[in-house]
């Protein structure tokens, strides 16, 4: 694509931009219980359309050479992705679960169910590939370290005789199968020409044994003819695979290449740009500079003045924390400076008023606690989106773009550099910061001269202004650092040797294979409780794990999720899905699982120390992952004799007080997996795991997709004797591991080879598929009772006992009306 092609694309997203924060507005708005579904509909709307404005303003940003532009993309990118969370979380209040089944928004949008995937923004690999590099090259030499001792043990060393042997022995057992091969060849030859001598052989003429042989051809070609017309026609209305996909290759790689290009190019010009914003700085400094502190100085005493003038004393210099003397330049007049004077003298009545009526209030709030009650419980039922932090930064980068880049026409920059007029806007702006600055400590000095000189007063000190006491919901007790002394280095040496810090696997997420649900909303407008499919927990990983992890803005900005637990039988994926997450984001994987922690940081100040150094790394080195496999062990009710000398509990306290520190901006997050959770504790699984995905066993559709993906990642190509339909029947209760597990023990290398004479048929994986275990209902219903007895799950069976009675009325009233 063009440069025009890029700003066309940038000028539509706009115009959806505008028309979406026209309907932000509404949302704020509380809705009744009973217009729950159209406060649902509205959200999953605005949903689906960020959800396709991120993927345009990530293919933007990725593209686009201009810098400029490319910073405000990048502020519109991370915002667009801050309100995508922000609204997924209205999402979940509204509809008490993690997982949405919006398939009749897309239906009415004329959308796809692709539409649905969640974009990862390309700049959290692109911008940290550098950084990621250090960190693995680091990571593999003190691996490199440890792995001579575990290999020197681990093989047997032989002597060259040993080794000539061996090799000998080898040899000769491959000889002595060919020869036996060559002889049972020769043998059944012999036995055919000794069965032709006995029983006789029919003799054709010439003419005879010529149109014999011209039947069993023609046959044969037709047959082949009518197998291809009908394979052909099958293939052409998609109900076969086609054998020989014809892929535009060269269109493909040239457009890769042509990406390629522009992002060489963004590195030039964003080096032109740096030495550009450095030269106009220092040219704005020396040229405008002194101009800009005169005029500061002489509106700053005309300030003082003009107060003095009003008060009769001189006004107190505005603190540097409150902005300096950037409140005086606010355009205020020494009316309203007087103004604010007396609302402030009122405002100190009124509070000696509220003081002496507070013990009357107080009896008379005593009698009033009893409708306030039944006023916060109606409150309680009406839905109302949570304010966005987002939407003003949304829209101060469309009004930018509506100001600068509208209206711009490219062709006056065509080699798409900066634009130096726009530059001198933004440089002066900084370099009035830096001046005021200096400006504030010269007149702070001035007014106390002015003050001994006119008035004989000594300089009051400035009184920050009081806070109320009492617990602060954003201030929390700062963490004491166990190890001051020790630098970071040898903190990530030590957990490396001890196996807590480990080298994550390359797994896209995109792998994690699964269909998307395609009849939720029915199920929902008939009181069932629809499942998650995979391609909804491959949905929620990202918006939970790899949005926030990804970009300090995002996470600075997002609603906090601290921690994840994933639910689900063994061989659903849920190590893949962590593994997926560090990889998208370039996360470091942290391993505090019991069986990973026996014998490592033994007592109590031990288990504090573990905790320490890891969430001290994690930050440092963020974004981290902190995994714990079998999570339910950490929580037992009780912990079993067998698992008693592991002590799983051990890091429990430590574990929920080192989460409570982490704050917006802190890109650490908990990802627990287990499979068992009915032996864990109810209340401190849900206190230290913020978010539960349930992972149930797959339906029809993720089978589906699933065995074709599978067997065509092996090598092999699906035919008219692979019913892949029938297997999906076929493994219903069977997880994705087992189907994988299945494909391998067919598809051997021997069988790859043998594809071409003898293709795949659907009966070679029904044994192999036999032998694994399913998971049974008895398992799968008890991880749904599980669920339902959690938080989220308690909200969701109370709205749907709720929606029952509530038709249970309607009928009732219907029929007595029929009477």
């Amino acid at each position: 694509m063009s440069e025009a092609a890029y700003q066309r694309l940038w000028d539509s997203s706009h115009l959806i931009l505008e028309e979406l924060l026209d309907q932000e507005p509404l949302l704020g708005e509380a809705v009744s219980e009973s217009e729950r579904q159209p406060f649902q509909y509205r959200l999953s709307s605005l949903y689906l359309h960020y959800l396709g404005l991120l993927r345009r303003f990530d293919t933007l940003y990725d593209q686009m050479v201009q810098p400029q532009k490319r910073r405000l993309l990048r502020r519109l990118l991370d915002s667009v992705a801050c309100r995508v969370l922000e609204l997924k979380d209205d999402l979940v209040r509204a509809d008490l679960c993690e997982t949405h089944c919006l398939d009749q928004v897309l239906q009415d949008l004329k959308l796809t169910p692709a539409d649905l995937e969640v974009p990862i923004p390309r700049y959290f690999e692109l911008e940290r590939s550098s950084i990621l590099k250090e960190r693995e090259h680091m990571l593999v030499e003190l691996l490199s370290r440890l792995k001579p001792e575990i290999s020197e043990g681990s093989f047997p060393i032989l002597s060259r005789t040993e080794a000539i042997i061996l090799l000998q022995k080898a040899e000769r057992a491959r000889q002595g199968r060919l020869r036996a091969t060559f002889m049972r060849e020769i043998r059944k030859e012999e036995e055919r020409d000794r069965k032709i001598r006995e029983e006789g052989r029919f003799k054709f003429s010439q003419d005879e044994a010529a149109v014999t042989i011209q039947k069993v051809w023609k046959g044969y070609l037709q047959r082949k003819r009518t197998q291809q017309d009908r394979r052909t026609e099958m293939e052409f209305i998609g109900m076969l695979p086609s054998a020989s996909p014809v892929e535009p290759m060269g269109a493909r790689s040239q457009a890769s290449l042509g990406a390629d290009v522009r992002r060489l190019r963004q590195t030039e010009k964003e080096e032109e740009f740096q030495l550009a914003v450095v030269k106009a700085h220092d040219h704005l400094r020396e040229v405008e500079g002194p101009d800009m502190k005169e005029k500061m100085k002489e509106q700053i005493r005309q300030w003082f003045i003009e107060c003095h003038a009003l008060t009769g004393r001189f006004p107190d210099y505005p603190d540097e924390s409150l902005g300096g003397s950037s409140l005086i330049f606010a355009d205020k007049t020494p009316e309203q400076v007087r103004m604010e004077l007396e609302v402030q003298v009122q405002e100190n009545k009124k509070k000696e008023q509220e003081k002496s009526k507070g013990k009357e209030k107080e009896e008379e709030e005593k009698q009033k606690k009893k409708g306030e009650k039944t006023k916060k419980g109606e409150a309680d039922t009406m839905l109302r989106a949570l304010p966005s932090k987002s939407v003003p930064a949304i829209n101060a980068g469309h009004k930018e773009y509506t100001n600068l880049w509208k209206n711009r026409f490219d062709s006056l920059f065509p080699s798409q550099s900066f634009d130096s007029e726009t530059l001198k806007i933004e440089e002066r702006k900084d370099v009035e910061q830096e001046i005021r600055i200096q400006v504030d400590d010269l007149m702070r000095q001035e007014l106390k001269n002015l003050r001994l000189a006119v008035d004989r007063e000594e300089t009051r000190p400035v009184k920050p202004p009081k806070k109320k006491a009492g617990k602060k919901p954003g201030k929390k007790k700062k963490e004491k650092d166990l190890t001051p002394d020790r630098p970071m280095d040898s903190l990530f040496e030590e957990l490396v040797v001890l196996g807590l810090l480990k080298k994550s696997e390359t797994v896209p997420l995109k792998d994690y294979i699964g269909d998307c649900l395609y009849l939720g909303s029915a199920l929902n407008l008939a009181n069932k409780l629809p499942m998650p499919s995979l391609a909804d927990i491959r949905q929620n990983m990202a918006l939970y794990g790899i949005l926030r992890l990804g970009s300090p803005d995002i996470h600075s900005m997002a609603p906090l999720i601290r921690s994840i637990l994933l639910v689900g039988p063994s061989g659903m994926g849920k190590k893949m899905l962590v593994k997926a997450v560090c990889t998208e984001t370039g996360a470091n994987l942290f391993d505090l699982s019991p069986e990973n922690l026996q014998g490592k940081y033994p007592g109590k100040t031990g288990v504090q120390m573990l905790v320490h150094v890891v969430f001290k790394v994690a930050r440092y080195l963020q974004p981290s992952v902190i995994w714990i496999g079998n999570a339910e062990k950490t929580f037992y009710k009780r912990v079993p004799k067998e698992e008693e000398e592991m002590d799983p509990k051990r890091i429990k306290k430590d574990l929920t007080k080192a989460l409570r520190l982490l704050s917006p901006g802190d890109r650490v997050m908990l990802i627990g997996t287990t499979d068992r959770p009915q032996v864990a504790e109810m209340k401190g699984l849900c206190r230290t795991y913020e978010r539960i995905l349930l992972l149930p066993r797959p339906d029809y559709a993720s089978r589906y997709v699933l065995w074709r993906h599978m067997i065509e990642a092996q090598g092999a190509q699906g035919t008219q004797h692979l019913d892949i339909s029938a297997l999906a029947k076929v493994s219903d209760g069977y997880t994705a591991g087992c189907i994988l597990q299945a494909i391998q023990a067919v598809l051997t290398e021997r069988r790859l080879l043998q594809l071409s004479k003898r293709p795949l048929l659907t009966s070679e994986f029904l044994g192999p598929l036999a032998k694994l275990d399913p998971v049974y209902r008895e398992e799968e219903e008890s991880l749904k009772d599980w669920y339902f007895k959690t938080p989220l799950g308690k909200k969701r069976m109370k709205l749907l006992k709720d929606q029952d009675a509530a038709e249970e009325a309607k009928l009732a009233k219907e029929k007595k009306k029929k009477k």
